[in-house]
């Protein structure tokens, strides 16, 4: 069955990058198709937490082999972050899986954190302030450089930047993306700064929820949520942008309180999804399942959370 855009909260998936793709991973992705699920993310991490020691390959060769195996289902990031990328060989990637995908590329993007990706390549792991200043340049770079590096040579000298951390000279991403101007951000942010990225940057806006309510009760998680997207509601009014225009994804996280539980039964995330839907949450993100992982779940409930629970969401 299709998830039809009248509903009042679309559902995606997350697929970790750990399954061989000749094994378990080309199924996988054409199932989430198959299941109709709006969209199917990966994490763009190096390898990430309890999986360092597993199997974990790279996000845009997995999600480029997704775009060759599917039509309809969007695809992306979630998230991206300038932890080990550039923003010129990024947008040259970016780029290009939108156009083996047919526009159907989302970039999540977020500032990152201290794990292993902040300091594989060598280098102590920033601050949080300069995390937080490093990735406001980079969005602004990669939002230029997806916009404005894809017109035709004929005058044009493409995009050329120097800033504080990141530079760029000259430019060109032609053709550009498929779609225009750029494929759309969902910007990962907690706090009044990353959220006012979103609003200037952003087609949608992306939270795990408070952290400060992780250990706390469902009813606090929910409360947390609210806070959120109030302040957001706020930061939009601020920066000029119309709240309602901006997308709001809740990406379900193994740090929710233990109260929280969407996949436990269709009922479980029929009560779960419709409170984030009153919150106005326009996306619910669930991971698939993965055996013998923080993301272990029952699988059958999981594919019968698409084709019986969401529709439910949509009766009066």
């Amino acid at each position: 069955m299709a998830v039809s855009s009248e509903l009042p909260l679309r559902l995606s998936t997350v697929i970790l990058p750990v399954h061989r793709w000749t094994e378990d991973g080309r199924r996988i992705w054409c199932r989430a198709e198959e299941l109709g699920f709006h969209a199917a993310y990966t994490y763009d991490h190096l390898t990430w937490r309890g999986f360092r020691d597993r199997t974990w390959f790279g996000a845009v060769p997995t999600l480029t082999a997704a775009a060759a195996v599917t039509e309809r289902i969007r695809l992306g990031t979630l998230v991206t972050s300038p932890n080990f990328r550039h923003p010129v060989t990024l947008a040259k990637e970016l780029i290009t899986l939108d156009d083996v995908s047919g526009g159907r590329v989302t970039l999540g993007i977020g500032s990152g954190g201290t794990g292993f990706d902040a300091t594989a390549l060598g280098a102590e792991a920033w601050s949080p302030r300069e995390r937080a200043d490093r990735f406001e340049e980079f969005t602004r770079l990669l939002d230029r450089l997806l916009s404005e590096g894809g017109a035709p040579s004929g005058g044009t000298k493409g995009v050329s930047y120097q800033g504080e951390f990141y530079s760029a000279h000259e430019v060109r991403n032609i053709p550009g993306c498929v779609q225009r101007p750029r494929l759309p951000f969902a910007v990962a942010a907690t706090g009044r700064r990353g959220m006012r990225l979103a609003a200037r940057h952003g087609q949608a806006w992306v939270t795990t929820g408070d952290p400060a309510t992780f250990e706390g009760s469902a009813a606090d998680f929910l409360a947390g949520l609210a806070r959120q997207t109030e302040r957001l509601d706020g930061v939009c009014e601020e920066t000029g942008r119309e709240p309602g225009g901006l997308g709001r994804i809740l990406l379900d996280s193994s740090l929710t309180p233990a109260g929280v539980s969407p996949l436990s039964s269709v009922a479980a995330f029929v009560d779960y999804a419709g409170a984030v839907a009153a919150l106005g949450f326009t996306e619910l993100v669930l991971h698939w399942p993965i055996p013998d992982s923080v993301f272990e779940a029952d699988q059958d409930v999981f594919e019968r959370i698409v084709t019986e629970g969401l529709p439910q969401l949509a009766r009066p």
